[in-house]
């Protein structure tokens, strides 16, 4: 080899290393040490995660209907904790459950928190519907004209806040294709601003935890977030549970509850003081009673329901931390307690193979409580967002998105979702811009 080609080889080597150190990023510096040794510097390649909870990208669609749920938590700890219970229940094979709400009492901290979860729900209701009429929300769904079918099916599960629909091609519903994936926008209803997805009710969470398919229709079905109050504290009339005294025992893995039958009798008595009814409002935001005619007030109002929204979110992360939720790993069923339960009704990918029973695994906030990410619009009175400027769009949930064109300040959480800090080219200027 020439000296000139090992010079050629020595030179792209160094441009390649320089090429590579500006794809690095230093964090976390200690800017009174002036880059000195005793200076705190973590080089993290470029592309990878820094972790900074006030960066949340664009949610992802998920990748396919045949495509499991990824797991919250690793499949190698599952396994690890069902051998050390297994372990356990070969040691002592009859014991007392210690813990709540395995051993069949409410956690003390747990039942306030329940409680202004119930209520934040509800106020959360109130708001949506108080801002509806002044900020329609749009589903692409197909409504016949002919009055005797009255056939209203939606096309897909695009949602979009405002009164003009965008032009986002982005539709996989029947004869997409014919339309060029356009959207076919009508009005839609609270339930499509926000999903609360229904569950079995359980009277006894830990005794009969779970409903077999011959009692599917013997057990009403509700909210999963109004059945995770109940199960953490929350007493409504309509839906009794049983609140027990004493912990039960765990026998072989059989629970058996050795407390007397008389004293569920004693115990109604007892809190039929602190039973809620649905006739109380004291406990709801006040500026979501407001009068909604108002342009002030309309702000008002729109904050108070961002604030339930918050509210509600974040009490559901801390009762889920001790109330095991699941869900289906190919199907938005939920199902709220120890186990899922055994009704064959799942239709998603693979159902024959498990004779139409659910594949359970643990829950997140998401699948307990539907947000509905839809595209930000900027300026609600301008022109619809354009497909060819969607990179430059962001996303939010489409109560925050809703409470945000009605007056509410854009929370700090969603600002790096919502790409408030993205400046998007005019429609003119697409083929300009790289």
């Amino acid at each position: 080899m020439c000296v000139d080609e090992l010079g050629m080889n020595l030179a792209k080597r160094s441009y390649l290393c320089q090429l590579i150190y500006r794809h690095h990023y230093r964090v976390r510096r200690h800017f009174s040490g002036g880059g000195s040794d005793d200076e705190d510097i973590k080089v993290i390649p470029f592309g990878e995660e820094t972790h900074d909870d006030s960066y949340i990208d664009l949610p992802e669609p998920r990748k396919g209907k045949s495509v499991r749920k990824p797991y919250p938590t690793p499949m190698k700890i599952l396994i690890q904790r069902a051998k050390e219970e297994k372990e356990l229940m070969k040691l002592n094979p009859c014991r007392i459950l210690e813990h709540p709400p395995d051993n069949g009492l409410l956690v003390p901290e747990l039942v306030e928190v329940s409680k202004q979860v119930y209520w934040a729900r509800e106020s959360l209701l109130i708001g949506i519907s108080k801002l509806l009429p002044f900020i329609p929300v749009l589903t692409c769904r197909y409504v016949s004209g002919n009055l005797r079918l009255r056939s209203n099916f939606r096309f897909c599960s695009e949602v979009h806040v405002g009164h003009v629909g965008h032009d986002i091609r982005s539709c996989t519903g029947p004869k997409s294709g014919l339309r060029s994936a356009m959207h076919v926008w009508r009005i839609g209803r609270l339930n499509d601003v926000i999903d609360f997805p229904r569950c079995f009710h359980l009277f006894d969470r830990v005794k009969y935890p779970r409903v077999v398919h011959k009692e599917r229709f013997d057990f009403p079905r509700i909210p999963a977030v109004l059945e995770l109050c109940i199960q953490a504290g929350v007493d409504l009339e309509k839906y009794p549970a049983k609140r027990r005294t004493k912990p039960v025992y765990s026998i072989e893995g059989r629970i058996e509850d050795f407390e007397p039958q008389c004293n569920e009798n004693v115990d109604d008595i007892e809190n039929e003081e602190h039973k809620m009814t649905g006739s109380e409002e004291n406990q709801i935001h006040p500026s979501v009673l407001l009068n909604s005619e108002e342009s002030n007030n309309r702000k008002e109002l729109s904050i108070g329901t961002m604030t339930s929204w918050f509210e509600m979110i974040s009490g559901v992360r801390k009762i889920m931390e001790k109330y095991s939720v699941w869900t289906c790993g190919y199907c938005p069923e939920v199902q709220v307690g120890p186990k899922g339960h055994k009704v064959r009704m799942c239709k998603a990918s693979k159902h024959q193979s498990r004779d139409g029973m659910h594949a359970w695994q643990q829950a997140t906030i998401d699948d307990l409580v539907g947000p509905n990410y839809v595209w930000h619009v900027r300026d609600p009175s301008g022109p619809p967002l354009c497909n060819n400027l969607k990179r430059y769009y962001g996303k939010a949930p489409a109560v925050v998105e809703l409470c945000v064109q009605a007056g509410a300040p854009v929370p700090n959480q969603y600002r790096s979702m919502m790409r408030l800090d993205v400046v998007p080219p005019d429609r003119d200027e697409v083929d300009l811009v790289a």
